[in-house]
């Protein structure tokens, strides 16, 4: 098992370190599909934190990674901030049968990171926002 962690202030423009981190951590072997699914994800959840939760001033953001080679691979991302307090997963999923010009603004993000991960979930705990991604990998060298 390997494990990593970053801590970032919750601000757009630190996005490249954190995409930087990510290629790092995962640097070996990740299938380009499976890649760029974790960086979609990494995106979207990161520019919400920096976005909305310590705004309009900053905060920490604290992203810690663990790939797992058994039973199956998998990677493992937990996003942690102490900003407003703030369940993405507790919105509707937008419908999808609505042309975009019809869609209200919003929510289409979560919902892409919820497709494209295998498992999201979200708990309040000591003032904390904790989001965990997991994603399975078809590669075994994780």
């Amino acid at each position: 098992m390997k494990q990593g962690e970053i801590v970032l202030d919750a601000d757009i423009q630190n996005l490249a370190r954190l995409n930087a981190w990510l290629d790092e951590f995962t640097s070996a072997g990740l299938p380009p599909k499976e890649r760029g699914q974790l960086e979609l994800a990494v995106e979207e959840i990161f520019v919400n934190i920096a976005s909305y939760a310590y705004a309009p001033q900053t905060g920490p953001v604290v992203v810690r990674g663990k790939v797992m080679d058994t039973p199956s691979a998998s990677i493992e991302l937990i996003f942690m901030d102490e900003g407003r307090p703030f369940d993405p997963l507790a919105r509707e999923d937008p419908p999808t049968d609505v042309a975009l010009k019809d869609r209200a603004i919003g929510g289409l993000g979560i919902f892409l990171v919820k497709k494209i991960m295998d498992e999201v979930s979200y708990r309040r705990e000591a003032g904390k926002n904790i989001l965990a991604l997991r994603k399975n990998l078809s590669c075994q060298e994780a």
